[in-house]
């Protein structure tokens, strides 16, 4: 499921235990072969990421463009953080600002402390045309001036005005904001605010955020290239059913209450498209039907981090709108083209599919290009992701612009003047690693596509705006990144901007993962994976393995095939003597349509016999592993697998840890269960296309040690899916464990560290059958 961070105030813990006496086998109660000790626990918190991160120097993996030949970038080592400005024609690095000034103003602007060595991990900057900085830190905006003593102010503070959260115009004069399901304007200057639109009322607003699962204040909205207009729309969920929560505290608990819609609801929440003039505030609604709240990409109608509205996109002039329109289940798709002036409508084509359409990895990948009556479409009928050319007066293909095996995961720019696509793509080259994201170049007219970045590592990019160079990032695994500037027409290397040293790292004790391959449970495709091994590792000694899981379809069990010091705890664990693995089995994404669609209608799946087949491949390897104490664990969809792993595949998996998982998805939000499941059918026995992936069906099958863990404030997946489980385990009479973490949402935020610890607990005493030390602390997480 979606991995959201939720903040939250904590009133404590509660743990409750329904200890098990039928698990003795794997609990060792009766004789512990060993007692960890603190110094055990403190070993191997020594490897979590908040201590070996740190010891990385010049790890530098973002760029930020200010123009097009100057970006700056975020350096580290042994003396801190440096915030660095790199002029691209010279390739010359220098400080960008004076850091202890900065960090003295922001100190005296901001309620956060702010250290000059150890800049905030949310700190960015821009700098205005006057030499002021326009600075973000977490997600607080100041403007500073570091001339003479240095002063920061709180933008917010400069107007007395409300505090909603608005999308800037493009020209920087106006925000788009919303108050009480209208679109208001704040004029930046002055804080002058307009009211925009007049007829919202309650749950049928103008550009409210509101998916179920991910609700906020923000506006999703587009601006017209001349800030003249807004494309947004008007959301209709008041038939749409709520989702409630109760907070944990004294005296009455506060109720939360909010539209959630769920898969097979009958009304779900619609929108009606409309395009706005801002002069006028004259409202031109889209001649067509409302739409379903859909993207063609993800789960809501925003996507990316950085919110907008993904499947929108102007035309240079403002005077039409291109969007594309997703069915509810997701597999049909319609590229439409709006008149701004007077909301008609028109189907330029369509694309329809089997199982689910998706526009890309990690981006929309369609571009609108009307100055040469085109657009970019992007589509994996051949199994593979490729772009197409199609002629927008008769909506029929050109030709295709990339083809072959291997998708096109993000297209980063496209230039209309010289026909020129650049895009990210895996699984193009052939002999390198599947997962490792390279660059590429392609003309709109097709031909051989120019690879840009030809080492064999996954790579990071960042384009200048004019498209004349990149900052390039690459890594694998097991090699620390470079970061080189590149140019852009045919990749070579303008100068290096640093290379991680791992030095610190590695005087430390910290050992690289092992990356590894297994085959699938088709006995012929590579699935791809890492191990983490104890930095002490004997080969003569016997381990337990923990596989570490999410299911997918969105993603994968591995977080990332580049370097990093630490994966979630995969090495901490490690060090308490496990082994620890991530494999990425059929169902995810990344590789061929056909991989991806493995599971599909059949979520109950979960890529467990990929997990067990490649845990036992593992186990005929290495015989240090021990298959008879294995053991499994996952946050969010990998809790709902986890659990899955124990009901399914009782005899193999001995003890589970599940968090905050999706359990039953007739229990989760609409878009991501019918899109995954398809639509709910409901037969004339009573029985469901969706009985597959119903945990509660298969509790009864419990056999080995299972925590089921769950944030009682949890708006992303709604803790009644943990206790659908809890209440088939006890109608079935099974011993099982479970932590309830008071006021947490999908993210356990200040009780993460404690959640930790008892996980690190429960593998420790049943899996390892050893005796952890009693109530370590583990330090608090720093961007808790």
């Amino acid at each position: 499921m979606h991995s959201m961070i939720g903040k939250s105030r904590l009133f404590g813990v509660v743990v409750l235990g329904l200890l098990s006496a039928g698990v003795a086998a794997q609990d060792k109660t009766a004789a512990q072969d060993k007692m960890l000790s603190a110094h055990d626990y403190a070993q191997a918190e020594r490897f979590m990421g908040y201590n070996v991160t740190p010891l990385v120097d010049h790890d530098v993996r973002r760029a930020k463009w200010l123009d097009d030949s100057h970006f700056w970038y975020r350096d580290h080592d042994v003396a801190g953080d440096h915030v660095m400005l790199m002029d691209a024609a010279t390739g010359h690095a220098a400080p960008a600002f004076d850091q202890v000034k900065l960090a003295a103003a922001l100190n005296k602007a901001s309620d956060k402390p702010v250290d000059a060595k150890k800049l905030p991990p949310l700190l960015d900057y821009s700098v205005k045309p006057d030499g002021r900085y326009d600075v973000d830190l977490e997600g607080k905006h100041y403007l500073c001036d570091l001339k003479g003593a240095g002063t920061c102010v709180d933008v917010a503070k400069l107007v007395k005005t409300g505090t909603e959260p608005g999308v800037l115009s493009p020209d920087k004069q106006t925000a788009a904001f919303i108050r009480d399901w209208n679109l208001w304007l704040r004029d930046v200057a002055s804080g002058k605010e307009t009211q925009l639109t007049t007829d919202g009322v309650a749950n049928f607003g103008y550009a409210t955020d509101n998916a179920g699962w991910k609700h906020s204040d923000n506006a999703i909205l587009e601006w017209s290239p001349d800030s003249r207009r807004i494309a947004t729309f008007q959301q209709d969920q008041r038939k749409t059913g709520d989702m409630y929560l109760v907070s944990t505290g004294i005296g009455h608990p506060k109720l939360e209450a909010w539209k959630y819609p769920m898969a097979g609801d009958k009304d779900v929440t619609m929108i009606e498209r409309v395009i706005i003039d801002v002069p006028t505030h004259k409202i031109v609604r889209l001649q067509m039907p409302p739409d379903q709240h859909r993207s063609s990409l993800c789960d809501d109608v925003s996507c990316g981090p950085d919110g907008g509205w993904d499947d929108v996109k102007w035309a240079p002039d403002g005077k039409t709108l291109a969007f594309v329109s997703t069915s509810r289940d997701h597999k049909h798709e319609w590229f439409r083209i709006a008149d701004a002036g007077t909301g008609a409508v028109r189907t330029v084509f369509e694309e329809s599919v089997p199982t689910d359409y998706e526009s890309g990895n990690d981006a929309v990948n369609w571009r609108y290009l009307p100055e040469s009556h085109e657009a970019i479409w992007f589509s994996e009928r051949t199994n593979w992701g490729n772009l197409y050319l199609y002629d927008l007066g008769t909506g029929k293909p050109r030709q295709a612009i990339t083809s072959g095996d291997g998708n096109v995961t993000q297209v980063l720019k496209v230039d209309p003047k010289t026909r020129t696509v650049w895009f990210r793509g895996v699984g193009r080259t052939p002999g390198i690693h599947p997962y490792y994201q390279q660059f590429w170049k392609v003309s709109l007219d097709g031909g051989e596509p120019t690879l840009l970045t030809p080492e064999a590592a996954d790579h990071s990019v960042t384009l200048s705006p004019d498209g004349k160079y990149f900052v390039d990032a690459y890594s694998t695994s097991t090699t620390p990144t470079v970061t080189v500037l590149r140019d852009a027409n045919d990749g070579h290397i303008v100068t290096t901007v640093a290379k991680a040293d791992i030095s610190r790292l590695t005087a430390a004790g910290w050992v690289p993962p092992v990356p590894f391959t297994v085959k699938a449970r088709d006995g012929k495709t590579d699935l791809y994976g890492i191990m983490y091994k104890p930095s002490n590792f004997d080969a003569h000694k016997k381990y337990p393995i923990v596989d570490y899981i999410y299911p997918g379809p969105q993603t994968g069990s591995v977080r990332g095939y580049n370097f990093m010091a630490a994966s979630g705890d995969n090495q901490s664990l490690a060090e308490l003597g496990f082994i620890v693995v991530a494999i990425d089995g059929m169902g995810t994404p990344w590789r061929s349509k056909a991989f991806h669609d493995t599971y599909f209608a059949d979520m109950g799946d979960n890529t467990l016999p990929d997990q067990v087949g490649g845990i036992k491949e593992l186990g005929q390897r290495y015989p240090w592993i021990d298959l008879d104490r294995v053991g499994i664990w996952g946050h969010s969809g990998g809790g709902n697998a986890t659990a899955d792993a124990l009901f399914r595949y009782p005899t193999f998996f001995k003890v589970g840890w599940a968090e905050s998982g999706n359990h039953e998805n007739r229990n989760y939000e609409d878009d991501w269960a019918e899109k995954w499941q398809g639509l709910l059918v409901t037969n004339k026995d009573g029985t469901t296309n969706y009985d597959n992936q119903a945990n509660e069906n298969e509790a009864k099958n419990l056999k080995g040690r299972l925590m089921l863990v769950h944030g009682t404030m949890d708006d992303n997946v709604p803790p009644t899916n943990t206790l659908l489980i809890v209440d088939a385990l006890i109608k079935a009479n099974k011993d099982f464990d479970l932590l309830m973490i008071p006021n947490a949402h999908h993210g356990y935020a200040a009780a993460t560290p404690y959640t930790t610890r008892r996980r690190w607990d429960y593998f420790v005493q049943y899996l390892a059958g050893e005796t952890p030390p009693k109530e370590y602390a583990l330090k608090p997480w720093p961007w808790m």
